[in-house]
């Protein structure tokens, strides 16, 4: 099925005392829907489930990241999560800060009869 990207948002987040890099991930995550709406399945008629959202999370330790909790926390459509090697781990006296980026990405199949202007 041929498919149209029609969102990509990032965000940043962090575990300042835990070293979780799952929590830190959940939090780049929200950070990048903080600012996202998706009017257009209201307006068009579309149903949430007919779209894929596909996640990436960047992590110093991706084998670290509970990714089925990240795909727990998506609101909508048929998530795919994965962890790669990114972000930054930075010493802060006995810790270590934990720094997470996140590219959420929502996919939609080829639409007819209306196309997005710009």
């Amino acid at each position: 099925m041929s498919e149209q990207r029609v969102i990509i948002e990032m965000g940043q987040g962090n575990d300042l005392h835990g070293r979780d890099y799952t929590k830190a991930a959940r939090r780049a995550i929200e950070d990048a829907f903080r600012g996202s709406s998706l009017p257009l399945f209201g307006t068009l008629g579309l149903d949430a489930s007919d779209m894929r959202v596909q996640v990436t999370v960047g992590v110093q330790q991706p084998d670290e990241v509970d990714v089925q909790a990240l795909v727990a926390v998506l609101p909508r459509g048929r998530a795919e999560v994965r962890a790669v090697f990114g972000g930054m781990d930075v010493p802060s006296g006995d810790e270590v800060i934990v720094v997470a980026t996140a590219a959420v990405e929502a996919f939609l199949p080829t639409q007819t009869g209306w196309r997005l202007k710009g």
